[in-house]
């Protein structure tokens, strides 16, 4: 019986249980992509708990390099993004060296999608409502090199932004970019808040590109392994594979 994971094999690390996010990127990936998911089990979404969390992913790493995977996606980016960019990648290339496996972290997919997409100036939106750690997003991007504009929080709790409408996002997105119109960009921050489609229509009617999390994860796991299968009706990353 041929296998399921002839073009190869990608183990991450889930930072909480929500299986939303999971679901789509398998859902995104070509056929002969397999996923080995493993979990973090992270209860909070605050600074605190994205320090304490690094433990935690060591442990995780170590355990899909075991297993044998093609390559491991630490996905989460809070806790990375507000230890700064240098730090992320020694942590990276510790790993690496470690591990002999290549590893990239979702910030790290995110960046690679921002200068495929020609991104240098964008407008960032999270779920965050505490701008302390929207404010620790920005000095990361600031650090590899882009103009941010701003990174906001949607004006909603994080349990309510994973339930609005598609309409609802759509409003709340195209309201905070209306306030930095310069950015050739829009970020979205948290892979279970938003649904991949919802670019769609931003994109078609502002005309810039809309970086999703999880269209940047499957993007680059296509790139790292040497496969292009271009996807339409979730964005141009995927639509152009760059």
């Amino acid at each position: 019986m041929p296998s399921s994971t002839w073009r190869g094999k990608v183990g991450v690390v889930k930072p909480t249980y929500e299986s939303g996010s999971l679901v789509e990127f398998i859902r995104l990936l070509p056929d002969g992509v397999g996923v080995i998911p493993v979990y973090l089990g992270l209860k909070e979404h605050n600074e605190r708990a994205y320090q304490e969390a690094l433990p935690t992913y060591d442990l995780r790493v170590a355990e899909l390099a075991k297993i044998g995977v093609d390559l491991i996606h630490p996905e989460g980016a809070p806790p990375f993004l507000i230890r700064g960019y240098k730090a992320e990648q020694e942590i990276v290339s510790n790993w690496e060296r470690q591990y002999t496996v290549p590893i990239v972290t979702s910030a790290m997919t995110q960046i690679e999608a921002f200068r495929a997409m020609g991104m240098k100036k964008f407008v960032g939106i999270t779920y965050h409502q505490n701008q302390k750690i929207n404010d620790m997003f920005t000095a990361y991007f600031v650090e590899a090199g882009f103009n941010v504009v701003a990174i906001e929080g949607m004006p909603v709790d994080r349990s309510q932004a994973e339930s609005l409408s598609s309409e609802e996002t759509y409003a709340h997105i195209k309201k905070i970019f209306s306030k930095h119109s310069a950015a050739d960009g829009i970020y979205l921050q948290g892979s279970g808040t938003w649904r991949p489609t919802d670019v769609v229509l931003l994109e078609e009617d502002l005309n810039i590109p809309v970086i999703h999390p999880v269209a940047a994860r499957v993007w680059y796991v296509q790139k790292r392994l040497r496969i292009r299968q271009p996807l339409k009706g979730v964005g141009r990353l995927l639509e152009q594979m760059p």
